[in-house]
């Protein structure tokens, strides 16, 4: 079990600092004593669903299951929701969750409360814990305390809950293409090969400082931050909000970091604002993914820091796949990771990208059969990217769906407009990735509507429903949605509605939601 692993190796880094936040340092030995009180608390409680507590560090070694006589079979463990900001409080409490012979499923802290409430109800979650000042819980939760600084939600019960499989330990998810999140069940196999490989494969080691600006329910700060660090007794620092180029400076020269993690969104903020180089004299590696790093960027950050950005490749269902020693020589996102299995087209003539992996996912609890669907005989996981190998790096060309990649997070179009026709006012809507003004993808969409439309009626409608990221920052008002022959849309015609600046077009303005910083739920990663 995970539980022991992770044990293990706290106990074995003694003294050293594990995790750091902008208030608190934690040893490795304070982290192990710290969760394993806080699963004697989890335990002490019981849940609504099960009706009865886990056993704290009492598992059958290497089964994945509590003891027999202990807590429930695999099948109906406790299951806690967390979604807070990245914190050692975080840490803290997904150990706390593993220990007590729990199931963590981490949720995106940018996910709405409706959002939440179809996760708990679709996994059956039994609770939640969550930051103090989340503004709201899914409805029929009942706040009861805390765990150490974080809120504690009971949620109903759901006696017709989808049972886990026996292996699961960990569970995360990615956004599906019915606008439901699928939440993915991992084996603690699959996450340990997950850190091991990387580890492995980038050279990790205890003289590591990890500057983690990655929500750590993102496979981006997952499986190359979270439990790589503490296989190999690194430091991992963690930020929390948005990675502003001043805020993330000022966390490279507090840490020494040596690796920072970040979307691209970071490195596009820290060469507008080109600081100075002797923040960056430590850092070592600079690792960026979920979503395409421009050359320019990229070429802009190694002239100001000296320091290459290693943007590897890896997918949520399958766990981190590339990595490129040399990114500067490199002709794409590297070469596969050990325990990695690629299959792709040629140069000239890309495919569809496969990928087969020791941290695969065992399936989605909430979406029966969707994920062997999408995998072969052979058990190569059909990414959605095109792309080809050149001389054994990866090279990605596209992608064969039409999931839009905002910032590094991929957002569903349908789920996006579905809420926006919900609106006063909104005959129709389609959604679609745009420009913005400085160049960069953003979120934009169509509305059919009365001129007299106010866009933000709209946006704090799809704001109340979904999460912020996912609210289309550009907008555009039309009589009537232009559409080709055969009834779907017109979308070269809608996207030229968004070359020139309309009347329409806002960005953070009125009525706006505030665009987050790129923490995303679903990745390519």
């Amino acid at each position: 079990m995970l539980s022991d692993l992770i044990s293990g190796v706290l106990l074995a880094h003694g003294e050293r600092t594990a995790v750091v936040d902008r208030d608190t340092t934690l040893g490795y030995r304070e982290l192990y004593e710290l969760s394993a009180a806080t699963a004697q608390d989890l335990a002490a409680r019981g849940t609504g669903s099960v009706g009865r507590p886990a056993a704290p560090d009492r598992a059958a070694p290497g089964t994945g299951r509590p003891p027999a006589d202990g807590g429930p079979p695999a099948e109906d463990r406790p299951r806690a929701g967390i979604r807070a900001a990245n914190s050692a409080a975080y840490v803290v409490a997904y150990l706390a969750v593993l220990r007590a012979g729990w199931v963590p499923f981490l949720i995106d802290r940018a996910a709405g409360p409706q959002e939440t409430a179809v996760i708990a109800e679709d996994c059956g979650l039994d609770l939640l814990l969550h930051d103090a000042d989340t503004p709201a819980v899914p409805a029929g939760g009942v706040r009861h305390g805390s765990v150490g600084p974080l809120a504690l939600t009971t949620l109903p019960a759901r006696p017709d809950r989808p049972p886990l499989h026996p292996t699961t330990e960990v569970c995360r998810f990615t956004s599906g293409s019915t606008g439901r999140p699928h939440c993915i069940e991992f084996s603690a196999h699959a996450v340990h090969r997950a850190a091991l490989n990387w580890v492995s494969g980038t050279g990790l080691t205890s003289a590591d400082r990890i500057a983690c600006f990655a929500s750590l329910s993102n496979g981006l700060a997952f499986n190359t931050s979270l439990l790589p660090a503490f296989l190999t007794g690194a430091e991992l620092h963690l930020a929390a909000g948005l990675p502003t180029a001043g805020r993330v400076v000022r966390m490279l020269e507090q840490s020494r970091a040596t690796r920072l993690v970040g979307f691209p969104a970071l490195y596009e903020s820290l060469v507008r604002r080109a600081p100075d180089r002797a923040a960056f004299r430590d850092l070592r590696m600079a690792i960026s993914s979920a979503a395409p790093l421009s050359p320019q960027t990229k070429e802009r950050f190694t002239t100001l820091t000296g320091v290459p950005v290693q943007n590897y490749f890896g997918a949520a269902e399958a766990g981190p796949l590339t990595f490129a020693p040399d990114p500067l020589r490199d002709p794409g996102l590297g070469r596969p990771l050990p325990g990695v299995s690629l299959r792709a087209g040629t140069v000239g003539r890309a495919a569809p990208v496969e990928v087969r992996s020791e941290s695969m996912g065992t399936r989605y609890l909430n979406a029966p059969g969707a994920l062997e669907s999408r995998t072969t005989a052979d058990g190569y996981y059909r990414t959605g990217d095109l792309g080809y190998l050149y001389d054994g790096s990866l090279v990605l060309t596209g992608r064969t769906s039409q999931v839009i990649n905002v910032g590094g997070r991929k957002i569903d179009a349908v789920e996006v407009a579905e809420a926006l026709r919900g609106a006063e006012g909104v005959r129709d809507a389609v959604v679609l990735e745009v420009t913005d003004r400085h160049g960069s993808p953003a979120l934009g969409a169509v509305l059919a509507a009365d001129a007299s439309l106010d866009p933000a009626g709209p946006r704090r409608h799809t704001a109340e429903r979904l999460a912020a990221h996912k609210v289309p920052s550009l907008l555009r008002v039309v009589p009537e949605i232009p559409r080709g022959t055969t009834g779907k849309p017109a979308m070269a015609e809608l996207r030229r509605l968004f070359d020139e600046p309309g009347p329409r077009t806002a960005v953070e303005g009125p009525g706006t939601a505030p665009r987050t910083a790129p923490e995303a739920p679903k990745e390519t990663v």
